[in-house]
């Protein structure tokens, strides 16, 4: 690794005509930068503390600038996934992760654990929870933790937010509550939600580290064994997964086959929007038309709390909020089947080509390594379901619940004139929601005037004006010292952050030309005209039989996947969901690109290589 750095986190000072108080006030204290926090003068150990640190931006999860409601998200996934590493499964390499917000921009760090007596004393408490969790591991799964997060969400969906009454109900006094139910339960149920939320985010990462572990402790007997194995023969001997993440996409190939059996597609595909579709056909006499559409409205919960994008932000489309989005996608696939094409995925393919990867470096070992070769297999096969599965239950459909409590809160806020738009609660933190709530009630207990009518309407044009200009600003990609190797295994394997992609960061790799350099992360070679997609909104772009050309993809990209010859990103791992897709659908890709999407035009014809982890510009 070269001298040189990135800049430290307190040399990037706010963009000109961002406010720094407003800043200050958008976000939680201890996710801001010490030189933003303190001003010019911050504690020497935070200081030192940052300045010492790695920093990469977590583009793969937070892309876009943090909304102050949107931060929740990372806020909280902070706390479960590092105390799972450090204070329950105790793993012994790694702590946790820490976070910054530079310039309204999410940066990460992991923390590593260097003391090689701490590790060992670390490692007998990991080798013991880990151990019982890998030995249970599928009684865990379907007795507690489905149920437990099914429970979570259908305790957010029953959550209610109703504005205050002008008097409360007789039955107050004569039940003799001793509460206003409606003020109280107004502001309960905000909290409730916030902790709903935070315990989602519990179940998230419970299982997730471990199943990344059994991956992490396979590929290093691999690597140990035959020092030359590629990364993606590794990957591949656990593909073949069948989650529930892909359900959704499924039940619209579902749709699909049935529409056509039924001779009823002609008549579905007549229409251009989703909703027009669903009037004409529910007034429809057809029986055959009625048994499609009431599979149809039976598909829509939970398979269309289904995000596009990664499941963080509330400005990403939903399907079960624009239905047109599932629509569009159930049309190319009943043209599919018209046309004679199958729709099964790769599964049973990639399971076979699985045994036989795996069979033929077995015969390699002795007895005994086999031995430890099948037991890690197994642990790896049976737990690495669950490294996509998790997504679905909360990104997808417990998120989507979540946006849509949010948005009951923020229609009493509009109510109130607290806000404009209902979406303008976005640009609020969840303790000043809070506060909103504290506001209302407090004013209609009192029976005095709002302040929040007053406070909020133009502090949030501030922050709608300073988020554009931060939205103007790159992030560079990293910041700090990089170190002199990069060995953290989940920084390697998802983000995709290695000393080759660092050093193309600083710009000391060369300048890239027609040849662009990844992770193979899905076998194949192919050729095809590229389409560049840098939003959800874009996708429409993509033609069947494009290569798809993207910063990052969403697991809920399957539909599209489907279309496409290859995909290649800029972001990500071995690991990362771009990648397990891509292999679990049949399509080659290379991923961790640093910049294919910038360098790569519409239109232009690419090779790509799935072996080698390389995009070659042929134009």
């Amino acid at each position: 690794m070269s001298e040189a750095r990135f800049p430290f986190p307190d040399e990037l000072k706010l963009p000109e005509n961002v406010d720094p108080d407003t800043y200050r006030r958008m976000y939680l204290y201890y996710r801001l930068p010490s030189s933003i926090l303190f001003g010019g003068a911050p504690p020497k150990e935070l200081l030192e503390f940052e300045r010492r640190q790695f920093w990469f931006q977590d583009a793969m999860h937070h892309y876009d600038v943090m909304y102050p409601l949107d931060d929740i998200h990372p806020t909280y996934w902070s706390i479960a996934l590092s105390s799972y590493n450090s204070r329950i499964f105790v793993v012994p390499p790694a702590n946790g992760i820490a976070h910054r917000l530079v310039n309204g921009y999410l940066y990460i760090t992991p923390i590593p654990v260097l003391d090689e007596g701490e590790i060992k004393k670390r490692l007998e408490y990991f080798q013991r929870r880990a151990g019982y969790y890998y030995q249970n591991w599928i009684d865990i799964y379907e007795k507690y933790w489905k149920p437990e997060a099914e429970k979570i969400i259908r305790e957010m969906e029953e959550l209610q937010f109703r504005d205050l009454p002008q008097y409360e109900d007789e039955e107050v006094v004569t039940r003799h509550m001793g509460i206003s139910p409606s003020a109280y339960s107004l502001v309960e149920n905000w909290l409730r939600l916030l902790q709903l939320e935070l315990r989602l985010w519990w179940k998230h990462f419970e299982m997730l580290n471990l199943g990344y572990a059994a991956y992490l402790l396979f590929y290093q007997f691999l690597k140990e064994k035959f020092p030359d194995i590629p990364d993606q023969h590794i990957a591949l001997m656990v593909a073949g997964i069948d989650v529930i993440l892909f359900k959704p996409d499924l039940e619209l190939r579902r749709l699909a086959k049935l529409a056509v059996e039924l001779g009823v597609d002609q008549k579905i595909a007549s229409f251009s929007d989703a909703y027009e579709m669903e009037r004409a056909l529910s007034n429809d006499g057809d029986v055959k038309v009625q048994q499609w559409l009431a599979e149809w409205n039976n598909a829509k919960y939970p398979w269309f709390y289904y995000t596009t994008g990664i499941g963080f932000y509330h400005h990403e489309p939903r399907w079960i909020d624009d239905l047109n989005i599932p629509f569009g996608f159930l049309k190319d696939y009943m043209a599919k089947v018209r046309r004679g094409e199958p729709l099964e995925t790769a599964t049973e393919r990639l399971r076979a080509q699985r045994d036989e990867i795996a069979n033929k470096y077995a015969e390699l070992l002795s007895p005994e390594d086999r031995k430890a070769f099948y037991e890690y297999l197994n642990i790896a096969r049976r737990v690495f379901p669950y490294v996509e599965e998790h997504n679905f239950y909360v990104e997808h459909w417990g998120h989507t619940v979540f946006y849509r409590k949010i948005r009951e809160v923020a229609n009493i806020l509009k109510g109130h004139g607290f806000i404009e738009d209902i979406n303008d609660i976005f640009y609020m933190n969840w303790w000043e929601v809070y506060q909103a709530l504290l506001d209302i009630v407090a004013s209609w207990a009192v029976v005095m005037p709002e302040v929040g009518r007053h406070y909020w309407p133009q502090e949030i044009r501030r922050r709608k004006e300073m988020l554009a200009k931060l939205k103007e600003f790159r992030p560079p990609p990293a910041l700090g010292k990089p170190p002199e190797v990069i060995t953290e295994p989940f920084t390697i394997m998802l983000w995709g952050v290695t000393k080759d992609r660092v050093e193309d960061w600083l710009g000391t790799a060369g300048a890239a030309g027609k040849v662009i350099k990844g992770f193979p992360a899905s076998p194949g070679v192919v050729e095809g005209r590229a389409t560049v997609v840098f939003t959800v909104e874009e996708l429409d772009k993509v033609k069947e039989g494009d290569i798809l050309v993207c910063p990052n993809t969403s697991p809920a990209w399957g539909p599209v996947f489907a279309k496409v010859k290859a995909v290649v990103s800029d972001i990500g791992g071995l690991m990362a969901h771009a990648a397990i897709v891509a292999r679990e659908y049949g399509v080659p890709a290379v991923v961790g690109t640093g910049n294919a999407s910038r360098i790569i035009k519409d239109g232009q014809r690419v090779r790509v290589d799935g072996y080698k982890g390389v995009v070659e510009i042929l134009d």
